[in-house]
């Protein structure tokens, strides 16, 4: 009998990923991100609520393109009241978004609240922590609530270093959500701007290429969360929300004594931590999130274990979606009655001194081990550098199940990765394509020093130089070009040096680089590289009115 065609819907076009309201859409997670204040907008509606929404923030991989989604979106960002401006820097498009929510604090506000998104890569999130600590002790306002979107690189493939920026978020004091895949966006996004009414904070919101990069077929409809109130965490008077006049130590003081709580107990009333494996006699926990908790269903199935194979031997998995603060009743009940737990997650051990922590006072004969990062013999398990493979949470899982399970089929699949392990470890040709500058770009000739110069690098396209035999070395971060020169200058018989400057970094931050330069009296050449765009992230436009002319008066006047 054969069975019958999946019934096609030919009225389906591309704009549909943003004015459906139900059903399920194929979606990029830069797409998600787009839909998600849209389908925000369909909440308070829904609820006759009269809202408005701000998008602001800085281009980084791996949200480097999320600005050129959001113009394409436009028409639909403006029928939702929605308005995105980019900032010319991090901390300033912060300082725009801590600024929507003081709206409603004087006469003549337009709408009920402003729900606001803040984006950057990870170390705008380091330059905007000033930002962050004085817009999160403010609060947010009723029916606003903000997101801050932290765009991190754990394999550096497209930074200067490596980075997570959870413990940026924790010295604000920020709670801290680790969506998984794009359903994940949409839903901790819908549930981040109700925690962020609630409990009066911004919420960061982390973000790996892993999940804006991929695509997914997913639920769109914005009414299937069910997000509830705690009815178990009473208030203080006046609430958490922004207020004025509001003297700093009362800041502190709600911060501290509330809304920290408030957000444990919003995150456990919505079961943002949840239980997804789970076994009547559960021997061996496994706690996880984000990318690293895909990586752990992916390691099961290399080991053959399915949910019922889990059910059998007797392993639990926990999937944490609020990474900090860490829900302790969730963990509590997670682990009652197990014998190990292991904690997998990507860079620091972040979740795994929540959890130690947490468990330091408990009954011993109750409290199971917990190894992360180093196991008790403080073997380097699962590495803080680079990302983390399935095969080696695979490996580390097989070692903690052999305590107590034995199966040929684990054996095999163990045998099975240890032979690809070998075989890519065997000698081979290795060809490196080192990049280079595109065909007809500038950077390839003005990035050339005379015969016996030396010059220093930057952020941006021309960062590439450093790997070209071009006699320019070093780099600083994002806005310091050339200010490294300032500390070396008087300890060194080199008496000038070029420094590179992108167009884009100079309207960014650098400007203030060569005002540096001249207060500090040094002999520095800046080469402003000027090709009209931000090249690295997509080839937008700087944000704002640059050109040529304007450059040299600024550099004339300085």
């Amino acid at each position: 009998m054969s069975t019958p065609a999946a019934s096609i819907d030919t009225r389906y076009t591309l704009e549909d990923k943003y004015t459906r309201s139900e059903g399920r859409i194929y979606l990029s997670g830069v797409q998600a991100l787009v839909r998600l204040p849209l389908m925000q907008q369909m909440r308070d509606r829904a609820a006759e609520l009269n809202t408005a929404g701000f998008i602001s923030g800085y281009r980084g991989s791996p949200l480097g393109g999320f600005d050129l989604e959001l113009w394409r979106a436009k028409k639909h960002l403006a029928a939702s009241s929605i308005e995105f401006v980019p900032g010319l820097n991090e901390d300033l498009g912060a300082t725009m978004v801590w600024g929507t929510q003081q709206t409603n604090l004087f006469p003549g506000a337009k709408y009920d609240g402003v729900f606001a998104m803040w984006y950057g890569k990870g170390p705008g999130v380091d330059r905007s922590g000033d930002v962050f600590k004085h817009g999160n002790a403010a609060g947010t306002s009723k029916f606003g609530g903000v997101l801050a979107l932290a765009a991190d690189d754990h394999a550096c493939r497209s930074s200067t270093l490596p980075h997570g920026s959870e413990l940026e978020f924790v010295s604000a004091m920020m709670p801290v959500l680790n969506p998984a895949g794009v359903q994940d966006i949409l839903d901790m996004g819908l549930l981040g701007w109700a925690m962020s009414r609630y409990t009066g904070r911004w919420v960061g919101f982390k973000t790996i290429a892993e999940t804006v990069e991929s695509s997914a077929s997913v639920n769109v409809n914005p009414h299937q969360l069910d997000i509830v109130i705690p009815s178990d965490f009473a208030l203080p008077a006046g609430g958490l929300n922004i207020r004025w006049p509001d003297p700093p130590l009362d800041q502190e003081m709600r911060l501290h004594q509330y809304a920290v709580k408030a957000a444990i107990a919003f995150a456990r009333a919505n079961h943002i931590d949840k239980v997804v494996f789970d076994s009547p006699n559960a021997r061996l926990g496994i706690v996880t999130s984000g990318k690293s908790y895909l990586d752990v269903l992916q390691a099961l199935e290399y080991l053959g274990l399915d949910r019922k194979a889990c059910e059998d031997i007797g392993i639990r998995v926990y999937k944490i979606g609020m990474t900090w603060p860490l829900e302790p009743e969730g963990i509590r009940e997670f682990a009652h009655g197990l014998e190990d737990v292991i904690v997998v997650e990507e860079k620091r051990a972040f979740i795994e001194s929540q959890i130690k922590e947490q468990m330091y006072n408990w009954d011993s004969a109750t409290r199971p081990s917990v190894v992360g990062k180093y196991d008790e013999a403080g073997e380097w398990i699962l590495p803080s550098t680079n990302e983390l493979t399935p095969a080696t949470i695979a490996w580390v899982i097989a070692k903690r199940l052999a305590r107590f399970h034995q199966s040929e089929t684990i054996r095999q699949q163990l045998a099975f990765m240890e032979a690809k392990e070998k075989e890519l470890a065997l000698p081979r040709a290795n060809f490196p394509r080192v990049p280079h500058y595109c065909s007809g770009c500038p950077h390839n000739s003005s990035t050339k020093v005379p015969e016996g110069s030396r010059a220093l690098g930057g952020i941006g396209c021309h960062y590439m130089v450093t790997w070209m035999d071009r006699n320019t070395d070093t780099f600083t971060h994002m806005g310091g070009e050339g200010v490294s020169w300032c500390g070396q200058a008087p300890f060194t018989n080199t008496e000038h040096v070029f420094q590179n400057l992108g167009d884009g970094t100079y309207f960014h931050s650098g400007s203030l680089a060569i005002r540096q330069a001249i207060a500090a009296k040094v002999n520095i050449t800046y080469k402003i590289l000027y090709n009209d765009a931000v090249a690295m992230t997509g080839g937008q436009p700087v944000d704002g009115i640059l050109s040529v002319p304007a450059i040299a008066q600024q550099m004339r006047a300085e």
